[in-house]
This record gives C-alpha cells, sequence and structure tokens, in this order.
C-alpha cells in the first residue's frame, strides 16, 4: 500500500518517535494523520488532527476509534519504561508495564482492525525492541512486556491476514529519545527508524530491524543462552 493518500493514526506522537512518524507521514503525503497522546497541549504539531489518548484507558482507546474510523493505517508507538526489575521490583509498576505494551496495545488492536477491515485492509505498525530477544539488567519489566509485545505482534498477524491487513514489527535498539536520555551509547535516528517502518509498509515487509545490534541480537537467538549472555554473567 501507499503512505501517499493514506490516513494514519500514532500513538505516542507527541515526541520520539511517535513525533517521526508523523512528520515522515506528512512529508511522504498521507492524506490525514491523527496524533494522539495523553497530553494534547504536548501534541504541537501543525497539519494533524489530535486527539487525546491513553492507550491503558479502554474507554479512551473506543473514543478514539469513533473518531478516527478513516484510518488505514494504525502506528502503536506509544511506550513506558520503569526500570524495573522482576523479581524485587514495584509490582504496580511492573503490571504498568503489562497495560502499556501488551494490553494497551491488545485494546488499540481490537478496536482498530474491524476499521482497518472496512477501509480495506490497512497496515499495523508495532514498535518493538530487541529487549523483546534480549534482557537487560535494570530493565527486566520492559523486556518481558516487549516480548509479549512481539509476541502478540506475531499472533495478530495471522488472525489479519484474512482482512488483508499487514503487519509490521519494528525492532530496535538504543534510539535518540527522551526515554534514553544522558545515555551515552550510539542510538538511532527517529526519523530514520520511521522512514524505514513507512518502507516496510509500502514493502509489505512483516519486520523493520533498524540497526546492527539488533541484527545481531536477532541472529543470535539460536545460541545457548551461557553464549548469548556470557558478557552480562561472567
Amino acid at each position: 500500500m501507499k503512505i501517499e493518500g493514506s490516513v494514519a493514526l500514532v500513538t505516542g506522537a507527541n515526541r520520539g518517535i511517535g513525533r517521526a512518524y508523523v512528520s515522515s507521514l506528512l512529508e511522504r503525503g498521507a492524506r490525514k494523520v491523527y496524533a494522539t497522546g495523553r497530553n494534547l497541549e504536548a501534541l504541537d504539531i501543525d497539519g494533524v488532527e489530535r486527539i487525546a489518548l491513553d492507550i491503558t484507558d479502554p474507554a479512551q482507546i473506543a473514543a478514539a476509534a469513533a473518531i478516527a474510523g478513516d484510518t488505514t493505517i494504525l502506528i502503536n508507538n506509544a511506550g513506558i519504561a520503569t526500570n524495573q526489575s522482576l523479581v524485587a521490583g514495584d509490582l504496580n509498576l511492573i503490571r504498568l508495564e503489562m497495560e502499556t505494551h501488551f494490553f494497551g496495545l491488545l485494546g488499540m488492536v481490537r478496536a482498530f482492525a474491524p476499521i482497518l477491515e472496512r477501509n480495506g485492509g490497512g497496515a499495523i505498525v508495532n514498535m518493538l525492541s530487541l529487549t523483546s530477544w534480549f534482557s537487560y539488567p535494570g530493565a527486566e519489566a520492559y523486556s518481558a512486556a516487549k516480548a509479549a509485545a512481539w509476541s502478540l505482534t506475531n499472533s495478530i498477524r495471522l488472525e489479519l491476514r484474512k482482512q488483508n491487513t499487514l503487519v509490521v514489527g519494528v525492532q530496535l535498539g538504543a534510539t535518540d529519545t527522551d526515554m534514553m536520555k544522558g545515555i551515552d551509547m550510539p542510538k538511532n535516528d527517529p526519523a530514520v527508524v520511521a522512514s524505514a517502518a513507512l518502507d516496510a509498509i509500502e514493502k509489505r515487509e512483516w519486520e523493520v530491524l533498524a540497526d546492527d545490534m539488533t541484527r545481531q541480537i536477532k541472529s543470535a537467538l539460536a545460541l545457548d543462552p551461557k553464549v548469548l549472555y556470557a558478557d552480562l554473567v561472567g
């Protein structure tokens, strides 16, 4: 499908990768872009329709779906990082990771899948992470939630094929967003990530591996876990 002439809804559009998606969609000629986020004031973007949306709130999801019934591309970008360990971390924050990255994502898919079907099939883009495949100390809750989101992505891809809905999973490592602020390491450019994901829609590709680290981690998944985690456990 073409980005030009499409109608896209982007969650978490106020900053980082979400904002980059909005810019790229507009540059490529999307007919309409719904920019969503928890804080409308932060959605200070020209040329879009703004919708208040917390994806952990089913009522807000339903309200967004009622407004954006012409959507042909759903970009599930909203996320959170609570930096919790699973064994000793705050269980409420761990639950928030799952509510956001799994149940919030699922809620968006369930609400918008019928809309996409009515509009010819369209596409869903789910922003994932190399932590879907590899856990890091201090991000265990995030890793578990993103692993669940990866499995969800593969599952809905099978379920939605019959209605001709493309499902793209975007796997990436460190990216230059507020979530990674203050961490000194090579980072992806959000604009490059967004552009690669939109390219994948037009090429009907299932997966985007946005950087070398992500490609390395995926290629190592067949290894013994002792080898994969050798640098972390000594």
